[in-house]
């Protein structure tokens, strides 16, 4: 797992007065103000997985075995402080570590000043455990922006850290632009931790590899077990196409990790737009990173890509109610960074009978 990087959430100190002396800060008071309104949570949510599979071989004749997922959990604890717009509604009376909006995404909130979130994840999803974590800082002031975000979505296999710092220009109480500086990590790119058990041929060999990473391989009574000395394959079959793909990915895994992260400096420009009426809402943002300054690391994606690139990422929010009993909606967002891909998105029609 890649190094994790702390967030610090800045405590304002008070201005100077009048006098020679300095007024002595009420830390307690301030502390209470950053976090009026904000919610401490712990919540486990579960449920069962997918269903049982019932699994056939006639190698020694007819056998059924059956392969059973554990069930599906999540533990969640955090801390949030965000402020509804106005087409969000609390569905829930107590916070339970499930919540996701959209809008979070958007590079300014309802409110000045600070809005955060701290929340990690403990979990378990069709058998496959993960930790997942979403951390969250956003001041918006009225000629500047402060975000930063960490996220690491296991289940996704998406983790990455952005912080941007931007002037802010308001073209009316709706439209707004930015542009400032933003700061990345990325995976290295361009390194193969396979090229060097790649034969001339093409092939891999991945025997030896297996051997060196701790597998033991029996090929005269056909076992082979793991490491820890689990038995992951009985005949030759099993072990080529299901046990020696999976070591290859645990060990490339292995191997990047050890790398440093590349960090990424990049130029940003954005717009920001917020409407909002009981019967129409639309809520839209996006973000450019034209420009990327180079520090010349051997693994970085300037290197990967021979010069610069176009990274960009936004998001909308629609809401229309036609009549009292009619409404349609659309909302999702969309990453694009280092043309890796990632994106939500729903939308429906509701109906109403009075």
């Amino acid at each position: 797992m890649r190094k994790l990087l702390a967030i610090f959430l800045m405590i304002p100190i008070l201005g100077f007065g009048q006098t020679e002396s300095k007024p002595k800060v009420d830390y307690k008071k301030e502390i209470k103000k950053v976090f009026k309104y904000a919610t401490f949570y712990g919540a486990v949510n579960g449920g069962n997985s997918v269903s049982d599979v019932d699994i056939f071989s006639v190698t020694n004749g007819l056998e059924t075995s059956t392969i059973k997922t554990p069930f599906d959990y999540s533990i969640s604890f955090g801390v949030r402080k965000i402020a509804r717009l106005g087409y969000e509604n609390r569905a829930n009376v107590f916070y339970d570590g499930t919540e996701k909006s959209y809008s979070d995404a958007a590079n300014i909130g309802k409110v000045k000043g600070f809005e955060f979130l701290f929340e990690a994840d403990i979990k378990r999803q069709e058998g496959v455990d993960y930790l997942d974590q979403n951390h969250f800082l956003r001041y918006v002031g009225p000629k500047w922006i402060f975000k930063t975000e960490y996220l690491q979505d296991g289940f996704a296999d998406i983790e990455y850290f952005e912080a941007s710092q931007r002037y802010r220009h308001k073209i009316n109480n709706k439209l707004s632009l930015n542009a400032g500086i933003l700061q990345r990590f990325a995976e290295p790119y361009g390194y193969d931790p396979l090229e060097a058990w790649t034969l001339a041929t093409g092939d891999i060999h991945y025997t030896y590899l297996a051997i060196q990473e701790g597998y033991n391989i029996d090929v005269y009574n056909s076992i082979y077990t793991d490491p820890n000395g689990e038995t992951v394959a009985t005949n030759v079959e099993v072990w080529e196409a299901v046990a020696v793909p999976e070591m290859l990915s645990n060990y490339v895994e292995k191997k990047k990790s050890e790398l440093p992260v590349q960090w990424n400096h990049s130029l940003v420009v954005g717009f920001d737009y917020y409407h909002y009426t009981k019967n129409f809402w639309l809520h839209s943002w996006g973000n450019l990173l034209p420009y990327h300054y180079d520090l010349e690391n051997e693994y970085s994606y300037h290197n990967y890509v021979g010069g610069q690139w176009y990274d960009y990422s936004g998001g909308l929010i629609f809401g229309y109610k036609l009549n009292k009993n009619l409404g349609i909606f659309a909302e999702g967002k969309y990453n694009k960074y280092w043309n890796r891909e990632w994106y939500e998105f729903k939308c429906g029609v509701n109906y109403v009978i009075f």
